[in-house]
Formats: structure tokens, C-alpha cells, sequence
């Protein structure tokens, strides 16, 4: 179990420390060049998806049990460090306010990376104090692990189907106002 957790948020921090260096180094300055119309119709055409996407999640099925704990594997806790990472990324805006900082200070690599590294492993520790709690706790915690998962997996495809459909429509209403502005001229 420590493994695979070590698995998911090494990704998400790796990947949030490549992101932050990429940035650091100049990305945004290449970012404006990406056509806004080609970047909104990308944006769209995602939420779209989305949208029916979220009607072909599957329904609950006693099988399911069995099939979870096969998915547990390092391959599929690094692709769900990457997809966390890809849908959050968006909304870090204390990330990208931090980076921005950084930037306008203009320290140089060896000052900024060390300062990047710290703010990416404080976004992990409450996964690795939930761990060491878990690890700790033992059966105590084990069992109200249990009782939330029982919670949260008794009627998830309604839940999930929600989540995904109103982040779709969310991206398409996003996209409207930018592309009208874009069309107008």
C-alpha cells in the first residue's frame, strides 16, 4: 500500500515539478502563441466529452469488488497521478501565483529550484500524513477507511456522472465567452 501511494504522489509532484521548471524556464512565454481559437475549440470540444462521457460511466456491480483490488498496480497509480494532475492543474493558481513571484525576482536556477521543490512537497504531505496515519492508527483507522469507502462506493456512479457532466459544462461555458469574442473579430 505505501508503494503505490509513494507511486501516485511522486507522480503528481513530479509532474508538478516539471511543470513549475518548464515555467520557471520560460513556458509562458511560448504559451501566447497557440492560436486562441485552436486552444478555445480544444477546450470545448474536451467539455464536450465530458459531458457524454459522464453518461456512459458504469453502474455498481458486485463484481467490481474483485476488479478493484486487481487495479491497484504501479501503472495505475502513476496514470492516476498524472490525470489528477491534469485536471488540477488548472485551478492552482497559489502554484502559478508562486511561480509568478519567482519569475519577476528573477533567481537564478539553483536559488528558485530548491523553493519549488519545498512548495511541491508541501502540496503531497497530507497524502503521506493520511498514510502515516493510517499506518499508525492500525485497525482503528483501517476500519473507518473501510466504512468511508463502503460510503463513497454505495452510490458513486451518479456522484461521478454529476462531477464529470457539470466539469464538461463548465468547460463549454467557459470557452462561449472566448469564442464569441474571438468569431467577432
Amino acid at each position: 500500500m505505501g508503494a503505490l501511494l509513494g507511486v501516485y504522489l511522486g507522480s503528481v509532484a513530479i509532474a508538478y515539478f516539471a511543470l513549475g521548471v518548464l515555467l520557471m524556464l520560460g513556458l509562458g512565454a511560448v504559451v501566447p502563441i497557440v492560436d486562441e481559437a485552436a486552444w478555445a475549440w480544444g477546450q470545448g470540444v474536451l467539455g464536450a466529452a465530458l459531458i457524454v462521457g459522464s453518461y456512459f460511466i458504469p453502474g455498481k456491480n458486485p463484481e467490481r469488488a474483485s476488479i478493484r483490488a486487481r487495479s491497484f498496480t504501479m501503472r495505475a497509480m502513476l496514470l492516476l497521478g498524472l490525470g489528477t494532475w491534469l485536471f488540477e492543474f488548472a485551478t492552482a493558481v497559489p502554484y502559478f501565483a508562486a511561480i509568478g513571484i519567482m519569475t519577476m525576482a528573477g533567481p537564478s536556477a539553483v536559488q528558485w529550484s530548491p523553493l519549488l521543490g519545498a512548495y511541491v512537497t508541501v502540496m503531497v504531505i497530507p497524502g503521506i500524513l493520511l498514510y502515516v496515519a493510517w499506518a499508525a492508527l492500525g485497525d482503528r483507522m483501517r476500519e473507518r477507511s473501510d466504512r468511508w469507502q463502503d460510503k463513497l462506493s454505495s452510490g458513486p456512479r451518479t456522484t461521478l456522472s454529476w462531477i464529470v457532466g457539470t466539469a464538461g459544462f463548465l468547460l463549454l461555458l467557459d470557452v462561449l465567452p472566448d469564442e464569441i469574442t474571438i468569431m467577432s473579430r
